[in-house]
């Protein structure tokens, strides 16, 4: 593992980057799936559809088909649109931003089932309860429905934010400097894959690990006073 230690420079500039790309597009996904949940549950008809068909498209492409497609073809877009309309001439996307939007739009359709159903499980008494009280929507959300759906959301959200980081991986395909952009470059460099593929696999199960620790805390902070079967 000497080889190894003499490319950590390399390997921990790649994992800085796999972390901040995982917790800005966890971040993405969130916002994405509240506003999908709140889609589904809507009245409004067009709404659902819109929601409906965001999830459904979601989540019958592969993760990867869909990366490719967003990164080469979502930039073509803009960039005919820019020249058509006489907006900009071109606008180059760098990888870090098509991960991140790649990633944070495709886990924001299963954060939206995540935050749909954890919101379901509120008892719809409590919602009436708070409106009769004389709460404003903002205000029943922030009270009654938030903390409840943390902790209805928690352990599906837990392997969602899990599966994220791995799916981080796929971003090396676009040429992203990430921990498996580093790590198989300097592999290859010295004929030693195997091994510095072992050193990812050390840290991806650090970072998980960790994640894990910190998400069963808040599973334990937001169950507090709640008797479970």
């Amino acid at each position: 593992m000497d080889v190894v230690f003499e490319y950590r420079g390399q390997l921990i500039d790649g994992t800085i980057v796999t972390i901040g790309l995982a917790l800005s597009s966890l971040l993405l996904s969130v916002i994405c799936g509240l506003i999908g949940a709140f889609m589904k549950l809507s009245e409004s008809r067009i709404l659902q559809k819109i929601g409906n068909l965001y999830t459904t498209l979601v989540r019958g492409v592969p993760d990867l088909v869909l990366m490719m497609l967003l990164f080469y073809g979502g930039q073509q877009l803009i960039n005919d649109f820019g020249y058509w309309t006489g907006l900009w001439d071109y606008i180059d996307i760098n990888q870090f931003i098509s991960g991140v939007f790649t990633l944070g739009f495709i886990f924001g359709a299963y954060m939206t089932e995540t935050f749909r159903g954890a919101i379901l499980a509120i008892p719809k008494g409590q919602i009436e309860a708070a409106t009769a009280a004389g709460m404003n929507p903002g205000l029943i959300f922030r009270r009654v429905t938030w903390p409840q759906m943390v902790r209805f959301a928690l352990p599906s959200f837990t392997n969602n934010w899990l599966v994220l980081i791995k799916s981080t991986a796929l971003v090396s395909v676009i040429g992203l400097h990430d921990l498996v952009w580093n790590a198989f470059a300097a592999g290859r460099s010295v004929r030693m894959l195997f091994t510095f593929m072992i050193a990812v696999l050390i840290v991806y199960l650090l970072i998980t690990a960790t994640s894990d620790f910190f998400l069963r805390w808040m599973d334990r902070k937001y169950s507090a006073g709640v008797r479970r079967a």
